[in-house]
């Protein structure tokens, strides 16, 4: 019997951009500020990263592709399209492929976007963060309300599909502050919305403040607090949450995210970028320049390919999958670790925490409640076994 799903046979392609105009304090991703760019030299390298995971995974035809960053947007149109080309000549592209980039809303890069579009962009990803001026000059965003709602507006009128991210649970921001913002943002019409609580990842200037005692994160009851408005509202306007952080209207979800959370496989190119081959686990050199003297000596720029042990696989697909509204489905978990779903959950766990409403199974579809979604790191270590 052939027991490969559809979601076994999926393949996703990320695409690291690594440069931004400026590091913001809060960001802890691989992003690098230069003050110039080979443009040419990079397109080149790019290629060569793609044709060397593209010979490595064959049989799988592309269902999103996501440009990420960094700031992307600030890639040349041109690169975009052969990146695209050379991906559509390498898998081939599945019905309805959908081709993301995250785009900064700075005027500079929104006059780009309909070129972006002409390369084959249908999704755009925008970094608005905030409808504050304030709270924008806090989080070291270059642009002000003003001009991000501009780009908005023009990355509606250029892409089909529009998402933007905001940012929340900032220091001193109240219940109400937050709720007027996201009613607003809510007005603007696009289908999918991610909205982040405010972390302080290790490495950043936000950490360094906080250590000085100079910046002090929100209470964690008040967080609390915001992510229960913030179900609320997105409820109401019909964008619910499909995981943690991220919501849209029905058939509106990022398809790229999906297949990340959902355990698929994927494959990443450029600076940083991981990629997941099945069973194999991808890394690519992070700093720009270690990536492309790998690309020149190898013409490829991994730094390391790694099996994944057979439970590690289940733990990583039940920890992902868990945060997704549909949960995840056991059977299909249990053949990652060749085990059986009991000997992967542990059943009298899932009992105790369904009667307390913070999960539901049926049969072998586990999910766990809005409500457990606030405890969703308490949860995990309680029913995994493996």
């Amino acid at each position: 019997m052939n027991t490969t799903s559809a979601a076994d046979e999926a393949l996703a392609l990320y695409v690291h951009w690594p440069f931004c105009v400026s590091k913001c304090p809060y960001c802890d991703f691989n992003s690098h500020v230069r003050d110039a760019v080979d443009q040419a030299a990079w397109r080149d390298a790019m290629l060569a990263d793609l044709a060397h995971e593209a010979a490595a995974i064959r049989g799988k035809r592309l269902i999103s592709i996501f440009f990420g960053g960094g700031t992307p947007s600030l890639m040349p149109p041109e690169t975009v399209a052969a990146i695209l080309d050379a991906a559509e000549r390498n898998w081939g592209f599945a019905d309805g492929i959908e081709i993301t980039l995250e785009a900064n809303p700075s005027s500079v890069e929104a006059a780009r976007f309909a070129n972006i579009a002409a390369a084959g962009v249908n999704r755009v990803s925008l970094g608005l963060q905030s409808l504050d001026d304030a709270a924008l000059a806090f989080l070291g965003r270059a642009h002000g309300v003003a001009e991000g709602l501009a780009a908005l507006e023009t990355a509606q009128a250029a892409f089909p599909r529009v998402s933007f991210d905001l940012i929340y649970a900032l220091p001193g921001q109240s219940e109400a502050g937050w709720g007027d913002q996201l009613s607003r943002a809510l007005a603007f019409g696009t289908e999918h919305l991610s909205l982040y609580q405010l972390t302080i990842e290790p490495g950043t200037r936000f950490a360094t403040l906080a250590a000085r005692g100079e910046l002090v994160p929100a209470d964690p009851d008040h967080a609390a607090a915001l992510y229960e408005i913030t179900q609320a509202l997105t409820e109401a306007a019909g964008l619910p949450a499909y995981e943690i952080s991220n919501h849209a209207r029905p058939g509106a979800e990022s398809r790229h995210n999906l297949a990340y959370w959902r355990y698929q496989s994927y494959a990443g190119v450029g600076p940083g970028a991981h990629g997941r081959r099945g069973g194999q686990r991808t890394q690519r050199h992070r700093k720009p320049e270690n990536w492309l003297a790998a690309i020149g000596r190898n013409r490829h720029g991994l730094v390391e390919e790694q099996d994944i042990p057979r439970s590690d696989r289940a733990v990583e697909a039940l920890l992902m999958g868990l945060r997704l509204r549909e949960g995840v489905d056991l059977s299909r978990i249990a053949r990652l670790a060749d085990r059986t779903p009991a000997e992967i959950v542990d059943d009298a766990a899932i009992d105790r925490l369904a009667r307390q409403h913070l999960l539901t199974r049926e049969g072998d579809r586990l999910a766990v409640t809005p409500r457990g979604m606030l405890l969703l790191d308490a949860i995990l270590p309680e029913v995994v076994r493996v």
